[in-house]
Order: C-alpha cells, then sequence, then structure tokens
C-alpha cells in the first residue's frame, strides 16, 4: 500500500482545519517567546545575531543531514517492534519508506498540538492503513517511546560521567534523576499491568477487557529481540548528538564532548513535557542553561536558536508537507468513492 494512496480519511476537513488552528498557535507562541526574551532578558543580541551570521552553511547542511538520518533508525526500530508484536496482525508490513514518513507526521503533530498528540496519531494513521487495532497499534507505540527513554537515560548517564571524569564542569543532575524517575514510573506501570492483568479481565466489560488485552498483548510483545531494537535506537538518538555537533562545527564552537553527548538528550526529554507544542520554551530553556554552563549566554542562546530550526521549525515544514500531501489525497479518495 502506497503511503500517499492511502484510501481511509485519516482526518476528515474539520480535522484539518483543527491542525492548521494548532499550527497558527504554536507560531504565535513562538513568537511571544522570542519577544519576552528580547523585551525581559538581559541579553547582548547582537552577539548573538553575529554568531548566527558566522556560519558555515555546509555544516549545517550537514547538521540537517544527519538530524534527518534519525527517522531512517527510528523508521526501521518501530518495524521491527511491530514485527515483534504477537498481536500485530502481519498481513501488511510498512516499508522502511512509510514508517519513517509516519513517525516524521508524528513529529510534526507533537510540534503543534499538545500532550504529545502524536504518538497516538502515529497509532491511529497505522492502525487505519494496516486495518488492526488501535489498542494494538497504541501498544507498540508505548514500547517504542519506552526504548526511546531508556536510551535517553543510558546516554544521559554517558555524558555526565564524561563530564565528571574530565572535571571541566559540574553537571546538573537533576535532569539525569529526572529522567531515571519517569523510567522508573514507566517500569512501574509495567509491572502493574503485568500484575493486574487477570484480575482486570473478570472485572472489565468484555469490550474494554479485550481492547486492554490487545495493549497489553502488543506492548509486552515488542520486547524481543530487544539487542537489534537497542542499537537501532542508539543510532538514533546519536544523529540527534551529530546534529548538535555539526552546528557547533557550523558555528565555529566548541565544547566539551560530555556536554555535546548530554545537551541533545536533555532536549528529548524536556520537548517530551506535554504542556507546550513539542516542549516550547522548555527545552530553549534548559538546553541554553547546560550550554551556559561553559559558553556565555549569548552564543548558548546562538546555538539553541540555530539548533531549533532544525529539530522544530524544519520538522513543522516537511511534517507538515507530508501531513497534508496524504490529506488533499485522503480527500481526493473519499471524493471519488461519494461519486
Amino acid at each position: 500500500m502506497s503511503f500517499f494512496e492511502s484510501r481511509s480519511p485519516i482526518f476528515g476537513s474539520s480535522r484539518t482545519r483543527s491542525f492548521l488552528l494548532r499550527l497558527t498557535v504554536t507560531l504565535l507562541l513562538l513568537g511571544g517567546f522570542t519577544s519576552v526574551a528580547l523585551w525581559r532578558v538581559d541579553l547582548a543580541w547582537s552577539n548573538t545575531w553575529l554568531a548566527i551570521k558566522a556560519i558555515n552553511p555546509w555544516w549545517y547542511v550537514t547538521a540537517v543531514m544527519v538530524h534527518y538520518l534519525t527517522f531512517v533508525f527510528r523508521g526501521y526500530r518501530w518495524i521491527l517492534l511491530l514485527r515483534n508484536s504477537s498481536s500485530i496482525d502481519q498481513k501488511w508490513t510498512p516499508s522502511l519508506w512509510y514508517a519513517s514518513r509516519v513517525i516524521l507526521m508524528s513529529w510534526f503533530a507533537n510540534s503543534v498540538a499538545w500532550f504529545r498528540i502524536g504518538d497516538a496519531y502515529r497509532a491511529y494513521i497505522y492502525a487505519e492503513d494496516s486495518k488492526t487495532s488501535f489498542s494494538s497499534s497504541m501498544g507498540v507505540v508505548l514500547a517504542d517511546r519506552i526504548v526511546d527513554l531508556a536510551v535517553i537515560v543510558v546516554l544521559m548517564v554517558t555524558g555526565v560521567g564524561i563530564l565528571l571524569v574530565a572535571g571541566q564542569i559540574q553537571p546538573p543532575i537533576f535532569i539525569l534523576i529526572l529522567g531515571l524517575g519517569l523510567l522508573v514510573v514507566i517500569v512501574g506501570a509495567l509491572s502493574a499491568m503485568v500484575i493486574m492483568r487477570k484480575w482486570l479481565s473478570s472485572k472489565l466489560p468484555h469490550q474494554i477487557s479485550d481492547t486492554y488485552h490487545k495493549f497489553y498483548d502488543a506492548t509486552m510483545g515488542s520486547f524481543r529481540r530487544m539487542d537489534i531494537v537497542f542499537l537501532l535506537a542508539v543510532g538514533a538518538w546519536l544523529c540527534e548528538v551529530g546534529r548538535l555537533f555539526f552546528i557547533l562545527k557550523a558555528m565555529g564552537i566548541s565544547v566539551s564532548a560530555g556536554l555535546v553527548i548530554f545537551a541533545p538528550m536533555a532536549n528529548g526529554l524536556l520537548s517530551g513535557v506535554p504542556l507546550t507544542p513539542g516542549g516550547l520554551g522548555f527545552v530553549e530553556a534548559g538546553v541554553t542553561g547546560l550550554l551556559g554552563l561553559e559558553l556565555s549566554f549569548e552564543i548558548a542562546v546562538a546555538i539553541v536558536l540555530v539548533d531549533r530550526t532544525i529539530s522544530f521549525l524544519s520538522t513543522i515544514v516537511f511534517g507538515g508537507l507530508i501531513f497534508f500531501i496524504r490529506q488533499i489525497n485522503s480527500l481526493r479518495y473519499a471524493i471519488q468513492e461519494k461519486s
């Protein structure tokens, strides 16, 4: 099945308008944060602008390419998790091309909407295209997110270790504690799912119980062949590290290796904050603070602004383009079926 030729009406026109509204609100928020920063923050913006203007375009393009390579790793990892899951009917297995684009669309949704709706959107798209249940599809997406968090924590620990050994700066342990805390909560929730499964089966109505079992089987069944899955996850996050590395290269700035590893992991953790689209505001403040441990505040802001043109703005542009092409084709097929 072609991704762009899907006949399932993923979203109707009203929902498309809703996404356009969210996109507008997100861009207004971005403009608002920028305006407040320009007005209230005591910052020599001329130095920030000079650092941005001095960027080497070739290294910047390399950073963009490395960033989008992450979707190849993430797409293949998602395919493996789908194959691992015993509850997914494998009448149709997505291609790497399909999986990578769906993940990019889910990132677009996360960038323009609150509460990480993109994760549910990814599950919904796959469920519609593969004719499987949403609960099963969502279970695999949950497993994918758990693997992501585990790798973030591992790489954070690695970055902290390098910083401590180098002894140049004292890393902010509270972010690492936050990541570890989230991981403990998720492991606890998975344990509760296992323990409570039989008890819930007897207490819940049949339809709800069946939905829960599909979700449970898909989630737990995904955790197989984890060596390959984990390596793909590491590869995906090293692309995030590579993006920051080449941005620093483009701007002629150097920081310690530990910070180059730690900062993108903090970015990934903070972007998951569901209070704003794409962690808007939280990511900028957090990563600027981290880079400010070694650099001047003006230069740290410049790096974060350049980085967000790739990780946030380009996601809205390219992810949104794929989303709207799919929408147009879905509406076209819907019109053809009615006529």
